[in-house]
């Protein structure tokens, strides 16, 4: 199964914290890390660990972090589609992350939507059984749907935090399953496109033509969320696409977003034997 992702491609600054400051409050950092991250760029390498064959597209600026991010995908097995901005850095996310797992995000303009519609050839798609668009910019993301539209490929959908801030409604119409958060999914008008409603430890709920599906997700002890909706949805994707069905790919799902948050770090160390060991 071959998929293509496209979105962010980041480096992330992580600080793991005591709490999460509020305003002219102070917080102890106990632990400082950085990694390549970004929703598309998680999501590859996710897919790439379920021995699902993974393409990233994205942008990253021409810098040592640039760098490091793609020196690490390619080492993860993506194959790396992506735009590198001479003169413009890398976006940075610093991510603070309290002892419970929470996490909080700061970040920088960067390189990561310098991906244009026009960067969007047919090509790109060759060979692919799904598109998986995360958070971009709309016009590029638009494209890539109409591409994937005439090509047939199967088009997935999960836009993240900014999804206030933006017009997808091009996208939400070419769009074969949406991922959302509770927040995001009162914000949005997808009648009749079938979601995935990601809910943390709390599981995970899929609404679709065939009824309502929900999982109540795993008990494991959450120390990072950063990255785990990713590891879900290419979970979710990689028993969905295989026509397995519905209460499999949420407990596949359910199951990466566990592993992940219980690891520092936006990628987490999935295999199929992890996976059906909490499964289990």
């Amino acid at each position: 199964m071959r998929v293509v992702c496209v979105g962010h491609v980041n480096w992330d600054v992580t600080f793991h914290v005591d709490r999460l400051p509020g305003p002219d409050e102070e917080a102890h950092i106990h632990e400082r890390s950085a990694a390549g991250g970004g929703s598309a760029a998680n999501a590859a390498v996710a897919f790439a660990a379920l021995s699902c064959e993974s393409r990233l597209l994205g942008s990253v600026g021409d810098d040592d972090c640039g760098k490091r991010a793609l020196a690490e995908l390619e080492a993860a097995g993506v194959d790396t589609r992506v735009r590198v901005v001479e003169g413009s850095e890398t976006t940075t996310k610093y991510v603070l992350v309290e002892d419970s797992g929470e996490v909080a995000v700061l970040g920088t303009d960067g390189a990561n939507e310098a991906l244009a519609p026009d960067d969007a050839a047919p090509e790109l798609l060759d060979g692919a059984d799904a598109l998986h668009l995360t958070s971009q910019r709309p016009d590029t993301a638009e494209r890539l749907a109409e591409l994937a539209d005439a090509a047939g490929v199967f088009v997935s959908f999960d836009p993240g935090r900014r999804l206030a801030d933006r017009d997808y409604g091009a996208v939400l119409e070419r769009s074969d399953l949406l991922f959302v958060t509770d927040t995001e999914a009162a914000r949005i008008d997808a009648e009749g496109v079938p979601q995935v409603t990601k809910r943390g430890i709390d599981g995970a709920v899929l609404r679709c033509p065939a009824g309502t599906f929900e999982h109540p997700g795993y008990d494991l002890p959450s120390v990072d969320s950063t990255g785990a909706g990713d590891a879900f949805a290419a979970g979710f994707l990689a028993v969905w696409l295989d026509d397995d069905g519905p209460e499999r790919a949420l407990a596949v799902g359910n199951a990466c977003g566990a592993i992940a948050a219980s690891e520092r770090g936006p990628k987490p160390d999935l295999s199929w034997e992890r996976i059906e060991a909490v499964m289990a």
